[in-house]
């Protein structure tokens, strides 16, 4: 599957529970078995299970063993590879974390992370050193992949899911309320050169006008705080617990548990307490637009 495919599946999905990993095996487990013409009952029969027990598989809200993904895969024909890597998936589906290394478990915790955007409430994104990704234009977003050497076949691929996925989280009917906690340091870039830099940062502009977007930055001129530990995305519901979502070059990776998420909550509030407001920063915004185009 593709990665533009794993983010459209992931619109006929739910993560029900607060365990994204396990959500994500039991959203991609029942499209296995709708796919097979499968009804739910037929599945339980097959297994000798009860209906409801798989219900909670398919909910997110109780982690089949791996023997069990084998057999319920074998019983929708699904393929070699599906079987490899959702029998690998289920191995630590119930863990504190999810960690995400290889590309297919990439793909999975993007799907995961997309449909817990959309359902949020609240999304609060400490950028210190880069616009966020709900917020970045195409060129921006572009120009970052092509100096990180994404491979070129991937990239416009990767900019449309991007892009797909703020209209999706941002322009839905009742949008998401998003935070976005940047650096100062971020405004004073040339990320793709001075042209494209204006546009994103007009772009900024913009966004910051709609009355669920809160855009603040984070002043240079101040001691230690949160987010120069580096960035992360806090994700909070009206119906279930938080998570939170962090990445880095190599992995990315998805905390559940309570204690981890109230320690990124706590993080976040701390950030939020010396960011400027959100008055303040589009002030200053619009002064770092105007200095690039006169420089």
């Amino acid at each position: 599957m593709t990665l533009l495919g794993a983010i459209s599946s992931s619109m006929l999905c739910s993560m029900a529970g607060n365990n994204p990993k396990l959500g994500q095996l039991g959203s991609e487990l029942r499209q296995a078995r709708e796919a097979a013409g499968i009804g739910q009952r037929e599945m339980a029969r097959r297994l000798d299970v009860g209906a409801s027990t798989v219900n909670r598989w398919e909910q997110g809200e109780r982690a089949p063993t791996a023997a069990t993904v084998a057999r319920y895969l074998a019983e929708a024909n699904a393929s070699p590879e599906l079987v490899s890597e959702l029998v690998e998936l289920s191995q630590s589906s119930d863990g504190p974390l999810w960690v995400a290394v290889d590309m297919p478990d990439q793909r999975r915790q993007l799907t995961a992370l997309l449909e817990a955007e959309q359902a949020a409430q609240t999304v609060t994104a400490v950028a210190p050193s880069l616009v966020p990704g709900l917020l970045q234009t195409a060129d921006y977003a572009r120009s970052i992949m092509v100096s990180a050497k994404v491979p070129a076949m991937e990239i416009e691929t990767r900019v449309a899911i991007r892009l797909g996925r703020q209209n999706t989280v941002m322009r839905q009917r009742d949008p998401v309320h998003l935070v976005a906690l940047i650096g100062a340091g971020l405004l004073r870039q040339r990320i793709g050169g001075t042209g494209v830099m204006v546009e994103q940062l007009r772009a900024l502009l913009e966004v910051a006008e709609r009355p669920n977007i809160d855009i603040r930055v984070i002043p240079d001129e101040l001691g230690w705080h949160p987010a120069l530990e580096g960035p992360f995305v806090l994700v909070e519901f009206a119906d279930r617990s938080p998570v939170v979502q962090l990445e880095n070059r190599r992995s990315a990776l998805f905390f559940h548990e309570g204690d981890d998420v109230a320690a990124y909550q706590e993080a976040a509030d701390m950030v939020q307490e010396v960011a400027l407001s959100p008055a303040a920063s589009s002030e200053l915004i619009a002064a770092a637009v105007k200095e690039l185009e006169t420089t």
